[in-house]
């Protein structure tokens, strides 16, 4: 594999790219603004970002109306619905509670970044208030905001991730079941499994 030079000092990044301009450090808040609420809860979906001693791990969180909920200007919490169990972001919060969140709200190029802290907690009331068709999340990340300020939209815009002509056609790529039978080397039913998806996904949503 073909080396490439590293860029290895603060200095060396500066001198390529120069000072940030006054509306990038101008809009970074260390609490949940007025603005920013109204962001973060037109924002379905977010990508949570954490750190363990494995290494770092990044998961999607989404849910219509409740992926997360602003308790206070410094305080949200996100219900852990159903997944696969590998819990990889709960397992690195309890070791290193260091956490990242980047919000998209369709139809919109702005994107916002939440850095902050957290914890992982099972508290009954607070859980209960999450239920979903009688169903509630069997625990929750309660994140503590550090900061938070919103992403130029040049990324969204240069994706064009908001425009129809530009979605994948689903059959184009390869499903979930292709990967697990490439990654049995052949043995893994993915017929079968791609087929039941769309069922088991239902029963098990919450």
């Amino acid at each position: 594999m073909r080396e490439f030079p590293p860029v290895t000092t603060e200095d060396a990044l500066e001198a390529i790219y120069g000072s940030p301009g006054e509306a990038s450090v101008l809009k970074v808040a260390d609490r949940i603004t007025a603005e920013y609420r109204a962001l973060l809860e037109a924002s379905p979906f977010f990508a949570l970002a954490t750190s363990g001693p494995e290494g770092l791990d990044c998961s999607p969180r989404g849910e219509l109306g409740g992926a997360f909920r602003i308790l206070d200007d410094k305080t949200l919490v996100i219900p852990d619905r159903r997944g696969n169990n590998r819990i990889d972001s709960l397992r690195n919060i309890v070791r290193d509670n260091r956490v990242a969140l980047l919000f998209l709200i369709p139809g919109s190029h702005t994107t916002i970044r939440l850095n902050g802290t957290a914890i992982v907690t099972v508290d009954e009331d607070l859980l209960a208030s999450f239920e979903r068709d009688g169903k509630a999340p069997r625990s929750a990340v309660v994140v503590t905001v550090n900061e938070v300020y919103t992403q130029c939209g040049r990324a969204v815009l240069r994706a064009k991730l908001w425009d129809p002509a530009h979605h994948v056609e689903p059959q184009a790529v390869p499903t979930a079941g292709d990967v697990l039978k490439a990654q049995s080397k052949g043995d893994f039913d993915s017929k079968t499994y791609d087929k039941e998806w769309a069922g088991r996904a239902a029963r098990t949503m919450w």
